[in-house]
């Protein structure tokens, strides 16, 4: 064992003689004591038997002796040859009782064996304080060492150079009393049939979470809760390990079990660390790579085994086992770190997305292998950002991730988290900004996840009518709990601080608001007030934005909310008519534009007249939140048709129409989204199986010319888009857009301004009819004196028929729809066209 470090500047030798006379002495005393009490409980004749024993006791006390002196010999050689060294940087560690031979020290049998009830409870899995049993604990009479080892042959303590055999109490138990002032540094030999393993104890550790982070769980404020819960490799007191941290408030008790343990988690019982909820556990040893899942016994002391709520990253579907990790990434995306928090807000910047699915976006493709690839494509077309759908991991491909067990975990299909930070930082460095689908709605049933994950109701709603999902067949978290609220919370700041996304679009945001959504009546509850609002629901939506916005400066948060709920956009701490404050979000899907559009797109053009309202309603609440325009995934999936194939006409007629559309919609106030695919018109429904039809794009295909001719519009409204601030600067001021004309239903023409903050315009024409109009006449501002084209989508290069307006245009004093001024174009058939100051 190692001796006590010498004092600086005392005489080694004299230090060496103290240490083997202390020795000695405790080796007596306690060789003594031993064959005493052996003595004692034979009970003796008292005169029969007096000489024999004096005998006996002398013959073991002579024994002990030759034995202490060897030891005292070898430890005081050793504690000089430590003084001449100088002082030892080691723990105090106490004097064991000798036994024969010196370096195997036999365990007293008769030490205290694990009780009864202690017992059957670590064997049943039901025991909250495994701590309190197993390990090193000062009892009188020294240190009494249990362990727990199932299938284990023999266990052996090792203090320094000092061996001790436990005694095999049965069951996997092994128990031994050393006679010791206080527990040593030691070691485990956990001897099997084929290995020794040579490993730290995990019950001689302290919790190794803190007391704020308690604190924080309880209150439902941990902001960085993946920093406190799942497995987190560590060094702690000294000994690098895993950390193990779950909440399971209902649980009778809980195990670790991986690979490190051969999936048997019997002697690998979690703590419970009070009434947080939480169970703990530092195995030393174990490191990343390692496969993992918490074995939980429920109230009826059944057992069910969990992947980790916060595993940071899991094995690829349809494997369910969560993964000890750590990230090694070294970001390079500083300066696009530094100009999006020193940047304008969303609402006010250039924001074209372009939403990808990643898995079917170039099918077969890693996270790396995209990082090569799709930079350079998104760059190319010219948008500001991507937006990712649901990269969280999911167990059903066909989900398009929509339905998340791994909220922590980037899917493991494409590669490991390092590997997804990778992609996102050349994204970055590319100049491209990553939006992500985040799905905090609902969770699906799988009996591996979160589902009653303890045995009872936790992170879905106790109420069965709050919980089950009515349309997807799912559960709904239960938001008015503070421990679920904060792992959701957290959840949204993970992805942010730890992955440097730049934004989060919350899906399905309106099915969360109302308690009766897709219900009946008779199936809902109103809340306190009488009302359908879930309040619990809007409570943590105001906290998730408000959180996410103060500690990650820059970052934009997306409601995809499908109803007219007041005040999505608006800030938390501003009321609105109905009493709520906003949601707080930064901008929020505009699906009533959406579908109002498609629709009128959808009819020929000599019925369009009868609907030209859909096209002119968005702007009657076009500033009542701060807007996205969505042509996203859902509306070319499942019988919807790809967007070319919505609109009516020929092959050439259905491009003109989707050109026209992609324009007017560029034009529109608020800002662009278009789903992978549609920026080439592919004709087909996406499907995540094979994704898009990049052949269409192939020189050796006939009609490639067609399609190329839409992606190079597409690119060329994202280049004139980004330099023209009148289309984005003020898309939510009123003043920032006129009418011309609004009302040419007869002539299916659309025309109005957008400003930019300087007052510059731009004029955006559209005539969504298949006839050429020459000569038409538009009011004009009387202060433009000559007007430009900067996109025509009729341009032969796109495809159409090269219909323009090449020369400079004036305007003319005659006044016109209630203008000063006007001017004269020639309107191309199914086109838009931007006209700017000259």
């Amino acid at each position: 064992m190692t001796p006590r470090p010498t004092p600086s500047g005392s005489d080694p030798k004299k230090s060496a003689a103290k240490a083997a006379k202390s020795v000695k002495k405790a080796a007596e005393k306690a060789a003594e004591k031993a064959v005493t009490k052996k003595t004692a409980a034979k009970k003796p004749d008292p005169v029969a038997e007096k000489a024999p024993a004096k005998k006996a006791v002398a013959k073991k006390a002579a024994e002990q002796n030759a034995v202490s002196k060897a030891v005292t010999k070898k430890t005081a050689a050793k504690t000089a040859k430590t003084a001449n060294k100088g002082p030892a940087k080691t723990k105090k560690v106490a004097t064991p009782v000798p036994a024969s031979p010196p370096e195997v020290l036999a365990a007293i049998p008769a030490s205290p064996e694990v009780p009864a009830a202690d017992r059957d409870r670590l064997l049943s899995g039901t025991h909250h304080d495994p701590h309190g049993v197993l390990g090193a604990h000062p009892v009188p009479g020294g240190v009494a060492f249990r362990v727990f080892r199932p299938y284990a042959r023999a266990v052996t303590v090792a203090a320094g150079d000092v061996r001790a055999d436990l005694h095999d109490d049965g069951d996997g138990f092994f128990t031994g009393l050393l006679a010791l002032r206080e527990v040593p540094p030691y070691r485990l030999l956990v001897a099997y049939e084929e290995t020794v393993q040579d490993t730290e104890d995990p019950y001689g550790f302290l919790p190794a979470l803190g007391d704020l982070d308690l604190h924080l769980i309880g209150e439902g404020r941990h902001e960085q809760l993946w920093t406190a819960l799942g497995a987190q490799p560590m060094t702690h007191q000294g000994a690098t390990g895993t950390r193990f941290t779950v909440w399971a408030p209902n649980a009778r008790g809980v195990r670790v079990a991986g690979t490190f343990n051969f999936w048997d988690g019997s002697a690998f019982a979690m703590r419970s660390l009070g009434s947080t909820g939480i169970w703990e556990l530092f195995v030393p040893g174990v490191g990343e790579g390692e496969l993992y899942k918490f074995e939980i016994t429920r109230p009826d002391g059944s057992k069910t085994l969990r992947a980790d709520p916060l595993a940071r990253r899991t094995e690829v579907p349809p494997s369910t086992s969560s993964i000890i990790h750590a990230s090694h990434h070294e970001w390079g995306d500083g300066e696009w770190l530094a100009r999006r928090a020193e940047g304008s807000p969303a609402h006010e910047a250039p924001f074209s997305v372009y939403e990808i699915h990643l898995p079917s976006w170039r099918p077969g493709l890693t996270y790396r292998q995209l990082a090569e690839q799709l930079p350079a494509y998104v760059k190319d077309l010219g948008f500001t950002h991507v937006e990712l759908m649901p990269v969280a991991e999911h167990p059903f491909g066909g989900s398009w991730g929509y339905q998340v067990t791994g909220f922590y975990a980037p899917t493991a299909r494409l590669g490991t988290p390092d590997d997804f930070k990778y992609l996102v930082d050349a994204l970055h460095q590319a100049g491209i900004g990553v939006l992500m689908d985040w799905v905090p709605a609902h969770f699906p049933r799988d009996d591996w996840a979160l589902a009653e994950f303890d045995g009872r109701t936790l992170y879905e709603h106790e109420d069965p009518l709050r919980a089950a999902h009515p349309d997807w067949g799912t559960l709904e978290f239960d938001y008015g709990r503070r421990e679920v609220r904060n792992f959701l919370v957290a959840n949204a700041i993970y992805w942010c601080e730890e992955f440097h996304i730049d934004g989060l679009r919350v899906d399905a945001v309106a099915s969360m608001l109302y308690l009766d959504y897709s219900r009946e009546p008779g199936q809902w509850v109103p809340n306190v007030h009488g009302g359908r609002e879930n309040l619990d629901a809007v409570d943590f939506l105001q906290e998730m934005n408000a959180t996410v916005y103060r500690r990650v400066p820059g970052v934009v948060t997306i409601a995809e909310e499908s109803t007219a709920w007041d005040g999505v956009t608006r800030a938390t701490h501003h009321m609105g008519p109905g009493g709520f404050g906003g949601l707080g979000f930064g901008l929020k899907w505009n699906m009533g534009w959406m579908h109002d559009s498609l629709d009128y797109m959808a009819h020929e053009p000599v019925h369009r007249k009868y609907h030209h309202h859909e096209m002119t309603f968005s702007m009657v609440y076009a500033y009542s939140e701060n807007y996205v325009l969505p042509i996203s995934h859902d509306e070319v999936v499942h019988g919807k048709r790809s967007l070319v194939s919505k609109m009516p006409g020929d092959w050439w007629q259905q491009r003109a129409n989707l050109r026209a559309y992609l324009a007017f919609m560029w034009a529109h106030p608020g800002k662009q989204l278009l789903f992978m695919g549609q920026e080439f018109a592919q004709g087909a429904e996406w499907s995540e199986a094979h994704g898009p039809d990049w052949w269409l794009l192939d020189p050796a295909y006939g009609a490639e010319a067609d399609h190329r001719g839409v992606r190079d519009l597409v690119r060329d409204l994202n280049v004139v888009y980004r330099h023209t601030p009148a289309l984005w600067q003020r898309d939510t001021d009123p003043s920032g857009f006129q009418w011309i004309v609004g009302d040419a239903s007869e002539d299916n023409v659309f025309a109005f301004l957008r400003y930019d903050a300087e007052g510059s315009p731009l004029l955006a024409v559209s005539n969504l009819s298949p006839v050429v109009r020459p000569n038409y006449r538009l009011g004009a501002p009387d202060d433009v004196p000559a007007w430009l084209e900067s996109l025509n989508t009729d341009l032969a290069k796109y495809g159409g028929g090269d219909v323009t307006n090449p020369d400079i245009v004036k305007p003319d004093p005659q006044a016109w729809h209630g203008r000063p001024a006007s001017i004269q174009l020639t309107l191309p058939p199914l086109a838009t066209v931007w006209l700017r100051p000259a």
